[in-house]
């Protein structure tokens, strides 16, 4: 008999890897931190289109696990900056991949749209 693979088991790696990026801030933050590099705390807003509340809270989170580094400047006024680090850094060959799925889903769409059309 084949082995279970189970999800809710505390050491399937699949569960802890979706727990890292859960929400709905963490894997855009990601992305946009991949594509634009290190950013500025209203950057990363301006880029996300989030609340200062959400913003807040996913970077205290994603901070606490790893996924970026925050950067403080002592100057006046104070300046702060948002970067990857090495381990998010390693998911970037997947959200690559996820986002040309996404295109495929969009010309799929497309093309369906098109179909009712005719």
């Amino acid at each position: 008999m084949k082995k279970l693979i189970v999800y809710a088991s505390e050491d399937c790696s699949m569960r802890y890897a979706c727990r890292a990026i859960e929400g709905k801030w963490k894997l855009p933050t990601i992305y946009v931190l991949s594509v634009n590099g290190t950013l500025r705390y209203n950057e990363l807003k301006r880029a996300l289109g989030i609340t200062n509340m959400m913003l807040s809270n996913t970077l205290k989170d994603m901070e606490q696990e790893g996924l970026i580094v925050r950067h403080q400047y002592n100057e006046i006024p104070p300046r702060v900056e948002y970067s990857l680090t090495e381990i998010s850094l390693k998911l970037l060959p997947i959200l690559k991949e996820f986002s040309e799925w996404g295109s495929l889903l969009m010309e799929e769409e497309k093309g369906l749209t098109n179909q009712e059309i005719d």
